[in-house]
């Protein structure tokens, strides 16, 4: 049986940040290996697993191509490299979006020519002036101790070499879990969910989950893999934050509440409707985020691949982004693993009409997302709050 707390635990504590996501790479096409019909890599590295449509059930088949739908989650992480050695202790530079504040005596992999684990260290505060003690260590400031001599430790590291945290997931109560990469592993696992759910349904498009890579560095891999693929519409999935101390009402959205709709000029009205018409169908908890430029995900360089591709986009709710202790709850990953997996089986044929723009704007607002053979069987028991 899929146990995707397991699957999440695999992910996070991979090392693979933005250029470098092999690691990730592998368990991935693992986890998707009997549940999709072929698997392809683009030329940047981004994993891209095709499941046809049920319907054609022989490759002699002349009827019209399904179309298709892409997901997309990112699968690298924020990361570090090292910039300089001196007297045996390693200075770094951020390869995308490491937060300094969070990083002073955090363990690290140094990724040399052996796999060196350490610590990130800085000057002790006795030694700071009353000024430097009010501040936190710049990266220039940080240093990596490896425990060893200074002329091993330039055997095995060189300038260029990765850097990654080194942390295990972490239980917390109910369904909650916190680790690092969550952004954006917690969106891969999502899409391992729908896979999974997608075993039992019947549905009439290709369905192409690509694990992309260099988000974090430039939304690069989900660039080149919708050139690759050519969807009709995609999904991208990202995650979004949650409620927590410092982080105001309107931008935050609720853990256990469900994914995040985004709302806004990244994303297609008509799938946003789709979306909301199916999660009411199907009991599935929802919540929107209205954003009213760029997303900073998959989906803002998607969008605008090829002549256009109508997109959307889905987010999970995390705390502490960025950070070493990503915090989440299993729940909302499976949900937005169930509502992907739903929204696929109700799309038809005709769909791309319907969601035309001069289409009338009822053809997207039923509440059982257009579709009358997608097999019902979820009713979103696991949402009540006791629930472990």
């Amino acid at each position: 049986m899929f146990n995707v707390k397991e699957h999440l635990r695999a992910l996070v504590e991979s090392h693979a940040p933005s250029g470098h996501e092999g690691p990730a790479r592998e368990i991935v096409r693992e986890a998707w290996s009997g549940l999709v019909d072929s698997m392809e890599e683009d030329k940047l590295g981004s994993l891209i697993g095709i499941k046809r449509a049920t319907e054609r059930t022989s490759p002699l088949d002349l009827g019209p191509s399904p179309r298709r739908i892409m997901l997309a989650a990112h699968m690298d992480e924020i990361g570090m490299m090292v910039g300089g050695i001196q007297d045996g202790f390693i200075y770094v530079h951020r390869i995308s979006g490491v937060d300094n504040r969070v990083m002073l005596s955090q363990p690290v992999m140094v990724h040399g020519r052996e796999t060196l684990p350490g610590v990130v260290a800085a000057k002790p505060p006795h030694l700071l002036t009353a000024d430097a003690r009010r501040k936190y260590p710049a990266f220039k400031e940080l240093i990596i101790d490896v425990g060893l001599p200074p002329a091993r430790v330039a055997e095995l590291v060189r300038v260029g070499d990765l850097i990654t945290l080194d942390v295990p997931m972490i239980d917390l109560q109910g369904k909650r879990v916190a680790a690092k990469a969550m952004d954006d592993r917690a969106c891969v696992a999502a899409v391992t969910v729908c896979l999974h759910e997608l075993q039992s349904m019947r549905h009439k498009w290709d369905v192409y989950a690509a694990s992309t890579v260099q988000e974090e560095t430039g939304l690069y891999g989900a660039t080149t893999a919708a050139y690759h693929i050519k969807p009709d519409v995609a999904i991208a999935l990202d995650v979004t934050f949650a409620e927590q101390p410092g982080v105001e009402a309107d931008t935050a959205s609720e853990m256990n509440g469900g994914p995040v709709i985004g709302i806004g000029p990244n994303f297609h009205p008509r799938l946003y409707e789709k979306l909301r018409g199916v999660a009411r169908h199907y009991e599935i908890k929802v919540q929107d985020d209205a954003t009213p430029g760029a997303s900073g995900t998959d989906a803002w360089a998607i969008q605008v691949a090829l002549s256009g591709i109508p997109t959307a986009l889905l987010s999970i709710p995390i705390r502490n982004m960025h950070s070493p202790v990503e915090t989440l709850d299993l729940r909302d990953i499976e949900r937005t693993g169930r509502l992907l997996a739903h929204f696929i089986a109700s799309l038809d044929a005709d769909f791309l009409t319907a969601i035309a723009w001069d289409a009338p704007k009822e053809d997207t607002a039923k509440d059982n997302g257009g579709s009358e053979d997608a097999d019902v069987h979820d009713d979103d028991s696991d949402d009540d709050e006791n629930d472990d």
